[in-house]
């Protein structure tokens, strides 16, 4: 075997522990998700990677985190006057998402001192999964300088908004990356990809990701809970209000009306590219995975505007960011058979 193969056997074990991170990123963004549409994400105050492990386990220890709660504006200002027991609702959201960071990544760190062990990571592997790792890492700090930018001395009665869509972009991209990664370790070679195509289905990858970015701006402003009227904007085609005297050119990241509007025209022209691209290629080698994609941009603008027009309620709005990463994961298995010949590692022979 060459020094620089990598066998059948790591190949599938690796896959494996790739699609077992794969799982647990898309639970992680989900529960966010419900974390963020809760008004959760303020309930823990502090970081404690290992000691915050633990929950409370008395009465006496759900009181001191409850105080600490009480300091926050979000309390002050949203919440105040909130039991005990409304307020151990939103912690467990909270602690859920951070327990699911947490153990992600023990299982990204584990598996890659196994891998390693067993002279797996043979050929430059190895630095392209600590690389996923470190991404994993880095994660978690934004994570913290997430939730910071509500607790101390603000006014915000929930997280910064352009910090929230840094968060969850980050949660995308590594998913992406594990997504890649599965699909070049395979073990039938990726056939040559076609030049025709290629640039429309990057295009249209990086169109899907800065749409799912402009969804979490509109997420992090509960902007989708405004403006429910379909296909106009408070009965304007666009909103009077889309740049706010007070906010500026803030109003990209932080009104309501703006952020909601490109979100909005981001999915037709993203829907529209997608359906012209799946007629344009329909007869090539990419015309399963153009007309897929096609398909699920087309679900998720219909469920998009059905979350709409009933102001967001948590079960739609999860549904629609789920079937997002769905949409985002079929646009890089479109831009990975579009990319040529497969530079996976060679098998033994």
């Amino acid at each position: 075997m060459s020094a620089n193969a990598i066998s059948p056997l790591a190949a599938r074990w690796i896959r494996a522990w790739l699609i077992l991170l794969g799982l647990l990123v898309y639970a992680t963004i989900l529960v966010g998700g419900a974390t963020r549409l809760t008004d959760s994400g303020l309930s823990i105050t502090e970081w404690q990677p290992v000691k915050g492990a633990l929950p409370p386990i008395d009465t006496s220890s759900w009181m001191a985190e409850f105080d600490k709660y009480r300091e926050t504006t979000q309390y002050k200002l949203q919440n105040k006057g909130m039991s005990l027991a409304e307020f151990q609702f939103i912690y467990w959201w909270e602690w859920g998402h951070r327990q699911l960071g947490r153990f992600i990544g023990l299982v990204a760190v584990v598996g890659l001192a196994v891998f390693a062990a067993r002279r797996w990571l043979v050929g430059g592997l190895g630095w392209k999964l600590l690389g996923l790792v470190a991404l994993g890492g880095l994660q978690g700090a934004i994570g913290w300088w997430m939730v910071a930018s509500g607790i101390g001395d603000t006014d915000r009665v929930s997280v910064a908004p352009y910090r929230l869509m840094t968060h969850f972009s980050l949660a995308l991209l590594i998913l992406c990356v594990i997504t890649w990664l599965w699909l070049s370790l395979r073990a039938v070679p990726r056939p040559e990809g076609p030049a025709r195509g290629r640039g429309v289905a990057i295009g249209l990858l990086a169109l899907v990701f800065v749409q799912m970015a402009t969804g979490a701006l509109v997420a992090g402003l509960d902007a989708g809970r405004s403006y429910n009227d379909w296909p106009l904007m408070a009965g304007e085609l666009i909103p009077s209000h889309y740049i706010q005297a007070d906010l500026g050119v803030r109003s990209f990241f932080e009104g309501r009306a703006a952020t909601q509007f490109n979100h909005r025209f981001l999915a037709y022209v993203l829907w529209g590219l997608s359906l012209w691209a799946a007629w344009r290629y329909r007869a090539g080698a990419l015309a399963r995975p153009f007309a897929v994609l096609a398909a699920l941009v087309s679900a998720q603008a219909v469920w998009g505007i059905l979350t709409l027009l009933n102001a967001a309620p948590l079960t739609l709005a999860l549904v629609h960011q789920g079937l997002g990463v769905i949409v985002t994961l079929s646009a890089v298995y479109l831009v990975w058979r579009a990319a040529g010949p497969v530079t996976r590692l060679p098998a033994p022979a």
